[in-house]
């Protein structure tokens, strides 16, 4: 089984590495990210430029960056390597529920597997103070992918997980208000003409 993994965090991020550990239990791991944070990128491509599809060294797993978005790993990912039977997307570093799915990096690379004919899942991890811990989580997202994979696909699942996890819930999208607010503020490296600091 050749299981492609991404995510919007960025090629570094330590949740793509916990995530393509446990895909590694399933068969045939690629890890195909973007070389640079795509958070709350949603279901963006690129079309106006070139992207750079670049060989790297992640933790003993076959892995390329990408100056794109999650869409375009999924894509280049699949392209490249001729398909796969599975994109893993994740895990990210805080929750993707009700109206966050609208503008999910994470979720949209999902997405775009099935726009392709693969199945997609997105995993995120709920944050709260503290580091994230991606070993408590690896037992439940091997037990989702397990049962996942006996389905009929091609599917997409979005999978939010607590921070200790102790079973699965299957539920509707929730459709949960995004609180989005705009704040007004000042970038404090912005210079005027004369290389001065603005400030208000």
């Amino acid at each position: 089984m050749k299981i492609l993994v991404t995510n919007d965090d960025g090629i570094f991020s330590p949740g793509l590495v916990a995530l393509a550990d446990v895909a590694s239990r399933f068969g045939q791991v690629r890890v195909v990210a973007p070389d640079a944070e795509q958070s709350s990128m949603g279901h963006a491509i690129t079309i106006q430029r070139p992207l750079a599809y670049l060989r790297t060294t992640l933790d003993g797993f076959e892995a390329y960056r990408v100056n794109g978005t999650p869409a375009d790993c999924v894509a280049l990912g699949l392209y490249h390597w001729e398909g796969a039977d599975l994109v893993l997307s994740g895990i990210n570093l805080g929750s993707n529920l009700g109206h966050e799915v609208w503008h999910s990096g994470t979720v949209a690379a999902a997405k775009q597997a099935v726009l392709l004919g693969s199945s997609g899942v997105a995993f995120s991890l709920v944050m709260a103070n503290g580091t994230p811990d991606f070993e408590s989580v690896k037992g439940c997202i091997e037990q989702v992918t397990r049962r996942l994979l006996r389905m009929p696909r091609p599917l997409l699942v979005n999978v939010n997980l607590p921070r200790h996890p102790v079973g699965i819930e299957w539920t509707r999208q929730s459709i949960r208000a995004y609180s989005g607010k705009v704040m007004e503020s000042f970038d404090p490296w912005a210079a005027d003409c004369s290389g001065s600091l603005r400030f208000p």
